[in-house]
């Protein structure tokens, strides 16, 4: 603690404990409590209360009032807590006899004050602060304090509740840390005496007639196995559950306990223990009766973790994967009857009537298949399954789900009829299957239903009742899979099938860019950007882009009423260059797509352009350009790069000057590995002077990069200055690559010296200084080399950094500003004498 908060302690303790003053805003008091939190965690020892003993009498005064208010009296517990988390300071307080009084049985526990939730969450959270050590543990236990831990697990404050529960399972922890149980059975292990407690708790209250109690405990449980308890602890934890598995094994098998999906979650936090990881054992035989009798609804989510687990039976995966895959087989089933190609299962592990009547029932049809769609889509974005997906029959499912949703399939079983009644328009049935579609592209053998698939997809994208959010996802699933046709066209040949999806692709992108809905054109625009991104190289899609009116669409686009809309035509536009512009066979006289033409729109969106989502994606489109070194020749980069940065340097929007900085970054980069004799080696020293080095100025300077930059550094907005000192630091790592300029007194006494001078104090103002002027009266000249080679030396960039790096709150939230603000709140000091913030 710093003698300036040393001082100021006593006022704000006397402050806090006075009935009289005004009740402090609890942010204030967690803030404290943090800043007593960071002082012990540093110092265990018992000084902080012996110098400061101002904490003491605050305590007892606190304790000494008839009635404290709740805020003060959960303050003065979780400080307590604070304090008392070292041995030493825990004696300290109870030689001055206060813990009993806070924490035991003669603390609020018992009075009027306990009926408040804060009150009791501030002493289970002062509880969890102190028990770090042996004798904290031994006074909850020998002052009735577990009792109310266990008791406080079924608080009508899930907020108290939820805290018990963590407290209970750091306890049983904490107590096991010193132990190490002699032997693997539980006859051979003796709990020590919390722990026992803890575990008896657990044992009568999962036997109990309260099915609240019963949860409580189930809970409880699944925290404790899937804390570090389960992984550090294996022969406790092996004790732990043999004592409890058969009450959980005659859990599953009542059909009326209603903490099922507990139950499913404690199972696949035990699974994740080092001590089940062998085949063998009762374990996993429970988890494949947990998946038979839970519902469908309940057991998936403990199927697909244990899909992810890498040391699960292969027999207990196999069954996992065969419940995720149970209500698409269903939905296969239902489409044709009889059944015209292969389901996704030999057999079911529950009862297929089970899956059949939830998908017949309109209130659980959309749930149950959402549920498991997210699943399947974990399970397919996974690098390594351990199982092999049924992939061409999961595709049919999928696309047998879309067909149901819009009406495009009438089929022919009763079950099918009612499940499509179910399914109709349903939009979140309609994402979740295309969000798995989008996943399955990579998966082998799925090419042999791609025309049917895109069947389904041109269905929708053509569908005037198609929504909006549904639409971006068929969008994205579709550029997916054109990018799969690609590939299994290069592979087979089959262009006609290929040049034929394109061509209806194109059909309806033509119709959906002139949309009156702004989020449709948006979702357009976003689907060409990405079909361009991979495929501009294929023949076939620039032959079918360019003989439709989708380039005139989008640069029409440009000028669209709605920003976003806008923002999204200049990202298509600027990838679509690459096709228009920049590839070798554009370059045709009279081509309405050149370089020039495409440049000069930017530029006008970028000079014009109201909003800042358009400006934001030009500067993005420009540095793409950059470094994929489309802007030409040097002399033509650096010209489009200066009037670029011209533009940006005065543009309100922040994101747009740092967009601006990264153009810079990337020309630097460019431009150094076009000029120096080896691209990536600095200059041998600072004094050199060889022609590579000038150049590299010069140009810089011509292309005004210093201006921009300098005055970057003095930028309101601190990422901006930030990103302007990172460039320059790298300039000068390669003007100055082993050390600064010494001397700099000499430096000033020079004419290009005194600018210098001039600059480094104005930067020093930061963001005061960030118009500050450039023209007359020894100011710095940007664009002289010799000027700005002395500024890389002389300023001193890494003093800068470390400036612009600090938090912006590292002197008003300090703890003695804090503390000031409490003393001024109450009227203690006057408000000028503090900074409050």
């Amino acid at each position: 603690m710093t003698r300036e908060c040393a001082v100021l302690l006593p006022g704000v303790c006397a402050a806090l404990a006075d009935p009289r003053q005004p009740g402090l805003d609890d942010t204030c008091l967690e803030k404290l409590l943090d800043w007593f939190r960071s002082l012990t965690w540093f110092d265990p020892t018992v000084e902080l209360m012996q110098d400061n003993p101002c904490l003491t009498e605050f305590i007892t005064s606190v304790l000494a009032l008839p009635d404290p208010s709740p805020s003060i009296l959960s303050f003065t517990l979780q400080l307590a807590g604070i304090l008392a988390s070292s041995e030493t300071r825990f004696q300290h307080l109870q030689q001055e006899k206060l813990l009993g009084r806070l924490f035991g049985q003669e603390g609020p526990r018992g009075g009027a004050a306990w009926e408040d939730a804060s009150v009791r969450s501030a002493w289970v959270k002062g509880v969890h602060s102190m028990v770090h050590h042996q004798p904290a543990l031994h006074f909850l236990c020998s002052t009735g304090g577990m009792d109310v831990i266990f008791a406080l697990q079924g608080d009508p404050s899930l907020f108290v509740a939820s805290a018990a529960s963590q407290l209970l399972v750091h306890l049983l922890t904490f107590s096991l840390e010193s132990e190490t149980p002699k032997a693997l059975s539980a006859k051979d292990c003796d709990w020590p005496a919390c722990a026992q407690m803890i575990v008896k708790h657990i044992e009568e209250s999962l036997q109990s007639s309260s099915a609240s109690h019963r949860e409580q405990s189930l809970k409880l449980l699944s925290s404790l196995f899937g804390s570090c308890f389960g992984s550090c602890y294996a022969a406790w934890t092996e004790v732990l559950w043999l004592d409890i598995a058969k009450q959980i094994e005659s859990f599953l098998l009542e059909e009326t306990v209603q903490a099922q999906p507990v139950l499913a979650n404690l199972l696949l936090n035990v699974a994740r223990s080092p001590v089940f990881c062998g085949t063998e054992g009762s374990f996993w035989a429970l988890v494949t009766s947990a998946l038979e009798h839970l519902t469908p609804v309940q057991a998936g989510p403990l199927a697909v973790g244990l899909l992810k687990l890498c040391k699960c039976p292969q027999d207990v995966r196999i069954q996992a994967l065969t419940v995720l895959l149970q209500p698409m087989d269903c939905i296969l089933r239902a489409a044709s009857q009889p059944l015209e190609c292969a389901g996704l299962l030999d057999e079911s592990v529950s009862d297929p009537v089970t899956v059949e009547r939830l998908l017949s029932s309109k209130t659980s049809c959309a749930g149950l298949l959402c549920q498991t769609l997210a699943h399947l889509e974990k399970l397919l974005s996974l690098k390594h399954l351990r199982v092999d997906l049924p992939c061409v029959s999961l595709l049919r499912s999928l696309m047998t789900i879309l067909q149901f949703c819009n009406g495009f399939l009438s089929p022919a079983s009763p079950l099918g009829s009612t499940i499509s009644r179910n399914l109709i328009n349903c939009f979140r049935v309609q994402k979740s299957a295309l969000d798995v579609l989008a996943v399955l592209p990579e998966k082998k053998d799925c090419g042999t239903l791609i025309g049917s698939l895109f069947d389904v997809l041109l269905a929708y994208l053509q569908s005037p009742n198609t929504s909006p959010t549904v639409l971006k996802k068929t969008f994205q699933a579709t550029s997916k899979w054109l990018v799969h046709l690609q590939e299994l066209s290069c592979s087979n040949s089959q262009w006609q099938q290929t040049e034929k999806i394109l061509e209806d692709v194109f059909v309806v992108l033509q119709k959906r860019l002139c949309s009156p809905c702004w989020e449709v054109r948006d979702s357009s625009l976003e689907f060409l950007t990405a079909m361009v991104k991979c495929l501009r190289d294929q023949k076939e899609f620039r032959q079918c882009l360019l003989s439709s009116e989708v380039l005139r669409l989008t640069e029409n686009l440009l000028e669209d009423p709605e920003s976003y809309v806008r923002a999204s035509a200049v990202t298509a536009v600027g990838h679509l260059a690459f096709i228009t512009c920049f590839a070798p066979e554009s370059a045709v006289t009279g081509n309405p797509y050149n370089k020039e033409s495409i440049v000069g729109k930017l530029q006008e969106i970028l000079s014009t352009d109201s909003e800042g989502f358009p400006r934001r994606a030009v500067i993005s489109i420009f540095t793409m350009w950059l470094r994929e070194g489309c802007t030409g020749q040097l002399e033509d980069t650096e010209q489009f790069v200066s009037r670029v940065i011209q533009i940006v340097e005065h543009d309100l929007d922040w994101e747009v000057r740092l967009g601006g900085l990264e153009l810079v970054e990337g020309f630097c980069s460019q431009t150094i590995c076009q000029l120096s004799q080896c691209p990536y080696a600095p200059a041998s020293s600072a004094v050199t002077s060889s022609s590579p080095q000038k150049e590299l100025l010069q140009v810089f300077c011509r292309a005004k990069l210093f201006g921009f930059l300098f005055r970057s550094l003095c930028d309101c907005d601190k990422p901006v200055g930030q990103r302007a000192c990172d460039v320059l630091i790298g300039l000068r790592g390669h003007f100055y690559p082993m050390s600064t300029l010494e001397n700099p007194q000499e430096i000033e006494d020079s004419p290009a010296g005194r600018g210098v001078a001039w600059l480094q104090r104005t930067l020093r103002q930061g963001s005061l200084a960030q118009n500050f002027p450039t023209d007359g009266g020894g100011r710095v000249d940007f664009q002289d080399p010799e000027s700005m080679m002395l500024a890389l030396g002389a300023i001193d960039l890494l003093e800068l950094h470390d400036e612009l790096n600090k938090s912006s709150d590292h002197v008003e939230e300090s703890p003695q500003s804090l503390l000031q603000d409490i003393l001024a709140t109450v009227g203690i000091i006057e408000d000028n004498e503090v900074d409050c913030y």
